[in-house]
């Protein structure tokens, strides 16, 4: 699968847990911003995972497989 492709899909799991998968556009390895994923909820804006735009797409997959498998 294309890097395109895993994001693409990364961002369609979140969705359908009710949460919002935003990649980072600024320079990636500063102290905050790994240049990741961030996983957020859309409604109060608050952060789920990754603070610091740390998550890979395959992490945000994972995550995202497993909320869906408990609910």
């Amino acid at each position: 699968m294309t890097e395109a492709a895993l994001e693409a899909r990364a961002r369609r799991l979140a969705a359908k847990c009710g949460w919002r998968a935003m990649k980072s556009r600024w320079r990636r390895d500063s102290i905050d911003n790994h240049g990741g994923f961030m996983v957020i909820d859309p409604l109060t804006r608050g952060v789920i995972y990754g603070s610091r735009f740390d998550l890979t797409a395959e992490e945000v997959i994972d995550i995202a497989t497993d909320a869906l498998r408990t609910a």
